[in-house]
């Protein structure tokens, strides 16, 4: 708890809540004969009367699972306070102490129990993938399963698009004053002049 003490993370430094550290222990007691006076100065150390008992403190940020400390007469002060399954609680009106959802905690031996593995539903071990899911306009072979003309159209296409440069090209080849005589590899030429 000592080297935990450090500096907030944001603006909570800027409204009284400069430093922070790690809780410790809580001790729950009946009567204060000193105890509280007695771990008032150790850090992290909290101490409740075990009629005032807040969750808070108990579990501190929603996290169970706190190191509580109990007096003997704070331990033997509950049954008064909550009561019992047979008995109704001394100090709350119509206060009823929650019943457990399962009789017996050992849950590994209950699932191994044939009586329960009868009705219980196989385990699944065939893992379903899911296929990623392709865009057939920007993915050609994907768009020949769903259409297998788009190829000769593509390729119908493209060959109209180099036709049009090409005679672009010659055009302008026209209007610059080229003279050139057409050849097999006339195409060639006039891609290396651009």
């Amino acid at each position: 708890v000592y080297n935990s003490k450090r500096f907030r993370a944001g603006k909570g430094k800027m409204r009284n809540r400069r430093r922070i550290q790690r809780l410790g222990p809580v001790i729950i007691y009946r009567k204060d004969q000193g105890l509280t006076r007695a771990f008032r100065n150790i850090p992290g150390v909290e101490t409740i009367n075990v009629d005032k008992l807040n969750l808070l403190r108990l579990a501190p940020g929603g996290h169970v699972g706190r190191f509580v400390i109990w007096t003997e007469g704070a331990f033997q002060r509950l049954d008064a306070l909550y009561g019992t399954w047979e008995r109704k609680s001394a100090r709350k009106k119509n206060y009823n102490l929650p019943m457990h959802k399962m009789t017996s905690t050992d849950l590994a031996r209950m699932l191994k129990d044939p009586r329960i593995r009868k009705v219980m539903r196989p385990a699944v071990t065939k893992v379903q993938r899911h296929i990623l899911k392709k865009n057939p306009l920007k993915n050609i072979r994907v768009m020949m399963k769903l259409n297998p003309y788009a190829a000769v159209l593509r390729r119908k296409q493209y060959l109209h698009d180099e036709k049009k440069k090409k005679e672009k090209e010659v055009l302008l080849m026209k209007k610059r004053g080229v003279s050139f005589s057409f050849t097999k590899n006339t195409w060639k030429k006039l891609d290396t002049f651009q």
